[in-house]
């Protein structure tokens, strides 16, 4: 359902891989007999004007059924814990200008984009708790 990575692809505002993280959410959360019917039918019948009206904004996110919202809390917990530090050391090593300019250029660009993705998911973990 996600590709190769199972990853999906998170912005400040909304879930830029709506569409995957959707279906995933919606099959995940399923119980045995809908799952059974999802099978059967080889997925939902057209349902384009629902998913036209359910763009996975913030403020979406924050209003998903209760599984849906721990099983997400639950996965963004499991990727958090796959970095080696988390945002507050992060966050310090960005503000303590000697040590950071003691870091490669290529050093420093890798500490931006962690401390982005970090925030993108401590986002998240917000809008579903």
């Amino acid at each position: 359902m996600v590709g190769e990575e199972g990853a999906f692809v998170l912005g400040w505002d909304e879930v830029l891989t709506e569409e995957e993280l959707s279906v995933t959410l919606k099959v995940l959360c399923m119980s045995e007999e809908e799952f059974k019917e999802y099978k059967e039918q080889n997925g939902w019948e057209d349902d384009s004007n629902e998913e036209e009206n359910s763009t996975l904004s913030n403020e979406a996110l924050s209003r998903l059924k209760t599984p849906c919202k721990k099983l997400l809390y639950d996965s963004v917990l499991l990727t958090l814990e796959s970095y080696r530090s988390d945002l507050k050391a992060e966050q310090d090593l960005l503000s303590n200008k000697a040590a950071y300019e003691k870091l490669s250029r290529r050093e420093q660009q890798a500490l931006h984009v962690r401390y982005g993705q970090k925030r993108i998911l401590h986002q998240l973990l917000e809008l579903v708790h």
